[in-house]
Parts: C-alpha cells; sequence; structure tokens
C-alpha cells in the first residue's frame, strides 16, 4: 500500500484516557469498606486476578497492539517518574489480596524491558495470600529478552511465564513483530524459561486471517507433547490505533476445525473458574485423552465472550485501575498512593470501585458489533497489558 509509513495523528488522551472520579463512597469515613476477601461486582464476579502493566514501552511493533505508523520514534512514552515504584505496586498488591486476589500477572508492553523486574518479582514473591499461601506469581512477554533472564527471575520467585509467539515461520514472524526479530531467538527464550522450571509454559498465538492462519498446524505440531500450553487467541478489537476489522478475525471453532483435520482433539474441563481458555485435549488413537501429547487452548474473545466469570483487574503503568480490558476510562490509584492515603482508605476506595463494575463489552459488542466496535474509544492494550 503506498500510505504504509503514513502517520495517523491519534491525540495522546486517546491512547492514555481520563480517569473516572473515584466513587463518592470511597472516600466517604461514614462509608468506609473493610476488605473481607468475599469482593464481588454487580454481576456476581469475585475479584482473584491482577494483572499489573510494569511499562508502556515494547520492542515490537506487532500491527495489533502497538503499530509502529503509531507507537514511531515521535510517541512520548510515560517518564520514569510516572511509572509506579516497585514499592508502591507491592503495596497495592498487598491490599488486593486483602480483597480476595491469588493471582499476578506482570505484563506491559514488554515488561522485561523495565530495569531491575526481578527486584519486583522478588518482593511479590514473599506476599502470602489471606490462606498463607503464595501467590500465583507469573508474567507475559514476547520473549525477546528472556533468555538473558530467564535464570534470574525463577530465581526471584516467578513461577511460570507466558510467551507471545505467533508464528514459527521465521519471514511471517518477523512481519508480524515489525521489527525483524527472528524467531530463533523467541524459541531460544521459551528453551531458557523450560530450563530453569518457568513453568508450564504458555504459549500465545493471535491468528489474524490472511496473516499467519497458515500457522496454526505448524504451530500444533511443534509443541503437541512439549510439556507446553499453545493458545490460539482471536485478533481483537483493543484499542483505537490497530485498525481491526471482523474479516480478520479467524473464529476459534474454524480453528478447532482445522486442528482436527489432522489432530484429533476432545474438549477438556476448565482447570479453574473464571478461565479465558477453553481447553481442548489431544486424542490418543482410542478417543482418549492423551496426556503425554498434552492440550491446546482457543480464547475466543470476540466471537464467544467470557464476561459472565471475568474476575480480572489491571493496573496500568502508572497506576490506573482498569476493570475491563476494553475499557475507556480507569481509576487513579497513584493519587491516592502519592497523596498520603493510608491502606484502609485505598482498601475502601478499591472495594467500592470493584463493587460498582457492570463491565460486559464483549457481550455488548456480540450483539451490537458494528456500532459498539466503531464509537468506543478504547484504551490500548500496549497501556494495560494483555
Amino acid at each position: 500500500m503506498s500510505d504504509t509509513h503514513t502517520h495517523r495523528v491519534i491525540p495522546l488522551q486517546d491512547l492514555r484516557p481520563s480517569s473516572h472520579a473515584l466513587p463518592a463512597a470511597a472516600l466517604d469515613d461514614r462509608l468506609r469498606l473493610s476488605p473481607t476477601g468475599t469482593l464481588a461486582d454487580t454481576r456476581g464476579r469475585a475479584l482473584r486476578d491482577l494483572r499489573i502493566s510494569v511499562t508502556d514501552r515494547c520492542n515490537f511493533r506487532c500491527s495489533y497492539c502497538m503499530p509502529k505508523e503509531v507507537f514511531d520514534k515521535n510517541y512520548s512514552y510515560l517518564p520514569h517518574g510516572d511509572l509506579l515504584s516497585f514499592e508502591e505496586i507491592t503495596r497495592v498488591v498487598k491490599v488486593f489480596i486483602s480483597h480476595g486476589v491469588q493471582k499476578i500477572r506482570l505484563t506491559g508492553g514488554e515488561p522485561l524491558l523495565r530495569k531491575n523486574l526481578s527486584r519486583l518479582v522478588e518482593q511479590l514473591a514473599a506476599l502470602r495470600t489471606a490462606e498463607g499461601r503464595p501467590l500465583d506469581l507469573t508474567l507475559t512477554t514476547n520473549g525477546a529478552l528472556l533468555a538473558r533472564q530467564a535464570q534470574s527471575l525463577k530465581d526471584a520467585g516467578l513461577q511460570r511465564v507466558t510467551v507471545s509467539l505467533d508464528a514459527l515461520d521465521d519471514a511471517i514472524f518477523r512481519q508480524m513483530n515489525d521489527v525483524d526479530f527472528p524467531v530463533a531467538d523467541v524459541l531460544a527464550g521459551i528453551e531458557a524459561a523450560r530450563a530453569v522450571g518457568l513453568g508450564p509454559i504458555k504459549i500465545n498465538m493471535v491468528v489474524k486471517r490472511g496473516t499467519n492462519a497458515q500457522q496454526i498446524l505448524p504451530m500444533a505440531r511443534h509443541f503437541r507433547g512439549s510439556g507446553m500450553v499453545l493458545r490460539f487467541i482471536e485478533y481483537m478489537d483493543v484499542g483505537a490505533t490497530n485498525g481491526w476489522r471482523m474479516d480478520e478475525v479467524l473464529p476459534s471453532a474454524e480453528v478447532i476445525a482445522l486442528l482436527q483435520q489432522e489432530l484429533p482433539l476432545l474438549p477438556l474441563e476448565p482447570s479453574q473458574p473464571g478461565e479465558t481458555a477453553q481447553r481442548w485435549g489431544f486424542a490418543d488413537a482410542e478417543g482418549r485423552h492423551d496426556v503425554t501429547a498434552g492440550e491446546l487452548g482457543v480464547i475466543s474473545s470476540v466471537t464467544q465472550a467470557f464476561c459472565r466469570d471475568c474476575n480480572r483487574a489491571r493496573l496500568s503503568t502508572e497506576g490506573q485501575l482498569y476493570l475491563c480490558l476494553f475499557a475507556e476510562k480507569g481509576y487513579d490509584l497513584r493519587h491516592l498512593l502519592r497523596g498520603g492515603a493510608n491502606d484502609t482508605i485505598l482498601a475502601s476506595a478499591i472495594g467500592h470501585i470493584w463493587q460498582g463494575r457492570g463491565d460486559r463489552y464483549s457481550e455488548l459488542r456480540s450483539a451490537q458489533p458494528a456500532d459498539i466496535a466503531s464509537t468506543t474509544r478504547r484504551v490500548e492494550m500496549s497501556y494495560i497489558g494483555g
């Protein structure tokens, strides 16, 4: 296309939108909400999973997340002083634990770009749930820096990693990351993570019709029997910069049908409440799950909404709390952290915010795809993590 490198002018506030006002009750001493560990939103959904973006920077320019024509050399990233410090993140996590959070996922951008990240991992690994158990502590990465950091992350207490990998074919992979990064280096990072025990490893492949769909079977063949769980993710309409089109979405049902032609599969039960991926096991000759071959998953965030069981909150790089991956605005927790609020006030604010949550974007999009997808300005995935 002749306009491939034409800059799209997208106002900064579209990428990092303004905040919702904190609920009035959150700051009212008479309505103070103390943590019970059983917090629920307006639809009865518990708070169990917190995803924390530690940087808004990335060393890839994948078109579905941080397209190069927007996130170019002139793009203004957050100054370091605006980012939550590791100590601030740890303090917030302690409060979320008091409300029932059991799982922490570190994301970005690319989280391994955050300097001394293992120090944050060490702080979080020392925390315990109300039942005295360690947190389920994991991290999502593009794998580019994983080989050199896997051992230090494991030593600091990280349990598992999820690696984004959209193709095994080197030419397709370089096209998708758009910085000419070789797939061999990501595979080396995955092997380093496996070698130090950061597992079970999950591999996430975003599938775009017409771009990398031909890599579905090669990816499944490669990871079958590896002990890793490959997951195919429908290309999502996250943010305002990725030029999302429904005709580039390959529904998960079609992915499974394609796989079934060569690799017989059978559905498996969810491993935990609120799980986003539908699990499929590789079948043996008798039609039973071949545990040595393992399993794969599909995340159908466009064609099969899973809002009903969503138990996740997201904390942005500079302390905005988002209640949905497709949210328009967040809630400014950094203002409380740096404004002198104690943990009691912080816990009350988070509690009131979650209790007022009614987000169900994917369900609404399914009901009226054209309207909601075109008129809603959502926060960028690179800003709050996937």
